[in-house]
């Protein structure tokens, strides 16, 4: 991906500024945040990086989730800037960024937007998971709906079955104001758990390949601070 060390060592040393900014931020209004994918094992087994890995992210508890967009567009710590879908407004994600917009980093499916093109930290909310079988499928169908008209693009790569009936739905629902309310209703279905005392917290704003995943409640009642780079 990079044709030199050097390159992705500039990416990795604006991504966790951007990261200490998030931590620090959290901090300061009592918000908990936990480094998770990549970010998680390196803080592991790395203490920092791991070598190949030029992004880091985010798990938050949806209620810290929430607070922590609202307090962020208030502040706008450091001028970066937090994109997240909103009803005038399509990055074609389901979750939110942190964006850095002294520096350019354009993905592929988002080039042709008009948005921030900026080096990112993700930001993944988790939501309470549901304890009966059907309650946590129907869930996800519902994170499924959010997640299509939320970002509002086709999913290619997780087979035919899901590419055609994702276009299919979006071809029924052309008008963005209908898109909106759709996935607002579906977030609402979603987040229906939120204030029941469940043993599982689950990613629900993510791709299909890790939504539904289901960790302990337990797991996330308190932060674990560990070295990282400095």
């Amino acid at each position: 991906m990079y044709s030199q060390d050097s390159q992705l060592k500039k990416v990795q040393e604006r991504t966790l500024k951007i990261a200490k900014t998030i931590a620090d931020f959290c901090q300061k209004h009592n918000l908990l945040c936990y480094l998770c994918g990549g970010g998680a094992i390196g803080a592991i087994r790395e203490k920092g990086f791991v070598p190949w890995d030029d992004d880091l992210d985010f798990f938050m508890l949806r209620k810290d989730y929430e607070r922590f967009c609202q307090l962020w567009q208030m502040e706008k710590p450091k001028g970066y800037v937090l994109e997240r879908t909103s009803q005038h407004f399509i990055n074609h994600n389901n979750f939110t960024t942190i964006r850095d917009p002294e520096t350019t980093f354009v993905k592929t499916y988002q080039r042709n937007l008009d948005i921030v093109h900026g080096i990112t930290v993700d930001v993944f909310p988790l939501d309470r998971a549901p304890i009966g079988k059907f309650q946590q499928k129907r869930q996800k169908l519902w994170a499924l709906i959010y997640a299509l008209f939320n970002e509002q693009i086709v999913p290619v790569s997780h087979g035919g079955l899901v590419t055609g009936g994702s276009r299919l739905l979006l071809s029924t629902f052309r008008s963005p104001n209908q898109r909106y309310h759709i996935w607002k209703y579906a977030e609402k279905q979603m987040m229906r758990y939120d204030d029941k005392n469940t043993p599982w917290v689950t990613e629900l704003c993510v791709g299909p390949k890790y939504m539904g995943n289901r960790y302990p409640t337990e797991d996330f009642a308190s932060a674990v601070w560990l070295p990282f780079e400095d």
